[in-house]
């Protein structure tokens, strides 16, 4: 039976998660009071239309029962019951951004702002996001990304997990990803965007990448030389930390030509060499 218990913050995503499960036909269960865990397992594991795959998300609906939680989850290993603990996160910022577009308040927002309630369910939900064998953040994440993410840590636990490059382009003028591990700043290169034609492509199209990188010799394709030697000299290093993936971001001012068009080539010269490599234009 592989059963997978999903928790993290208000508006970080578990919703979008329970879709991702059901989809890989779990059986899914929202807002699981914990010390029904133990019960549940039981009567599933007795029926006769027995469920090999299961998922159930407990939060801080749970009140008062999640103080506990941390001696249901043990009583599952003592009981040698293979489970996953999933733990999704966001930024303040976005969740108080998701709060807004949606008009909804925070489940512990009574008679306090929402901003408020986050910092205390922060606070609440620290030592599930401890004990948890993977920690989210959605921040900057589409739905099907985030679907991605976690059909990968299905499918790869208990296996030797490949190192991972995720190269990502961003627009500065919208702020820096929070996630990276390195931050490549592009806007040396000639803007694509002031030249007539070009204004309505992105980095993906080829006119604006024979912009960007011209003739062998040019400065762009001089600099994505160096980063990808970089990266190729400190991977090493990061595997040795147990890092299992870096995250290379390259910033230009909206996010649409150069970065875009830096991330498409050192994505491409990573996969040429090898390399397991997810590509993302937050922008785009």
């Amino acid at each position: 039976m592989q059963i997978v218990i999903i928790s993290g913050l208000s508006g970080a995503g578990k919703s979008l998660a329970v879709d991702a499960f059901e989809d890989m036909g779990y059986y899914c269960i929202d807002n699981l009071p914990p010390p029904l865990i133990k019960d549940f397992i039981t009567l599933i594991k007795g029926d006769k239309n027995k469920l090999d795959k299961v998922a159930f998300v407990i939060d801080i609906r749970g009140g008062d029962f999640l103080d506990d939680f941390v001696l249901y989850e043990k009583a599952l290993g003592d009981r040698n019951i293979d489970h996953k603990l999933i733990f999704l996160e966001a930024s303040k910022i976005a969740l108080l951004k998701r709060y807004a577009e949606t008009r909804r308040q925070h489940p512990l927002a009574a008679g306090r702002t929402n901003a408020e309630a986050i910092d205390d369910e922060i606070e609440r939900l620290a030592p599930i996001k401890e004990m948890s064998d993977i920690v989210i953040d959605t921040s900057d994440l589409k739905n099907t990304e985030l679907a991605h993410v976690l059909r990968d840590f299905i499918q790869d636990s208990g296996q030797a997990k490949p190192f991972r490059f995720i190269v990502q382009s961003f627009g500065h003028k919208y702020g820096m990803p929070a996630e990276a591990d390195f931050v490549f700043d592009v806007r040396f290169i000639p803007n694509p965007f002031y030249v007539e034609g070009m204004r309505e492509l992105n980095g993906k199209d080829e006119a604006v990448r024979e912009f960007v990188f011209g003739d062998e010799g040019s400065e762009a394709r001089f600099f994505a030389d160096e980063v990808l030697m970089m990266l190729g000299r400190l991977k090493p290093s990061f595997e040795r930390e147990g890092k299992p993936s870096v995250n290379v971001a390259f910033g230009c001012t909206g996010g649409q030509h150069r970065s875009v068009a830096m991330a498409v080539y050192v994505a491409d010269r990573l996969r040429e060499a090898g390399e397991n490599v997810v590509l993302r234009h937050r922008e785009v």
